[in-house]
């Protein structure tokens, strides 16, 4: 059932080639989290940062949501020249995501990162990445197996922990839950402002909150919108989203 005057939420769009033209779009995973998880109404928000005020956007709107994507960021972005040359880039999203996430933390509208997102927040505020993780030393390889099912690929796939007194460990009892594991990139300086929410066991960051973020400010390395109302723990994450958004859109 549609949700009447629910909170706005922006969702980041990818800009891809679709025949002969561009277009830009959002998986619908993260449209249908957004409603059903976080009782929120979902736009689209194209990847055209020299054509939409973003500032007078984010007066609008109650909350922003950055998703997954399957480009990586440019690596000049953070000073280093590319590691492969086989990666997918969308330097259109680059340049809008980079551009939007401070300006959603100074207008301080509640956001939530995803994946690719928890790696732009990351690189907007100055870290830096590791581009292959599978080839750090000591890491193991947080890569899906792209031969099995989506359901596969999304499953479960190791324990994170939760850091004592942060945003994510106090949405439930369990402090080590499981998360699934769809990405080859990850942070590797984390940038100042951000503190560490949540641990993998060979130590690489999987969640992060904005340290003075005057609302819900959290991004995840995991996918959590991934089957959203049957996980309880994803579902707590997109739940204390849309009750920030409720408080921004002055509903709660």
């Amino acid at each position: 059932m549609p949700i009447i005057d629910s909170p706005l939420v922006l969702v980041t769009a990818d800009r891809s080639l679709t025949g002969l033209h561009y277009s830009h779009s959002a998986g619908e995973k993260y449209l249908t989290a957004v409603s059903l998880g976080a009782g929120c109404t979902p736009l689209v928000l194209p990847a055209l940062v020299d054509e939409i005020d973003l500032d007078d956007l984010l007066r609008r709107v109650d909350g922003v949501l950055i998703t997954g994507g399957y480009s990586n960021i440019e690596p000049h972005h953070y000073g280093q020249q590319p590691a492969s040359d086989k990666d997918e880039r969308d330097a259109e999203r680059d340049r809008t995501n980079l551009a939007l996430i401070p300006q959603v933390i100074d207008a301080g509208v509640p956001f939530l990162g995803i994946c690719r997102g928890l790696q732009e927040l990351n690189v907007a505020l100055g870290g830096s990445l590791h581009q292959l993780v599978h080839e750090v030393g000591g890491m193991q390889d947080h890569r899906e197996d792209k031969s099995a099912s989506v359901d596969g690929q999304y499953g479960l796939s190791h324990r994170v922990s939760l850091q004592a007194g942060g945003i994510l460990s106090g949405l439930q009892d369990e402090q080590n839950p499981m998360v699934n594991s769809v990405h080859g990139q990850g942070i590797d300086r984390l940038a100042n402002g951000l503190r560490i929410e949540a641990i993998a066991d060979d130590g690489l960051v999987e969640a992060v909150s904005v340290t003075d973020a005057q609302q819900f400010a959290v991004a995840v390395q995991w996918h959590p919108e991934w089957q959203v109302q049957n996980n309880s723990f994803y579902l707590s994450i997109f739940k204390a989203f849309g009750d920030a958004c409720r408080v921004q859109a002055g509903k709660l």
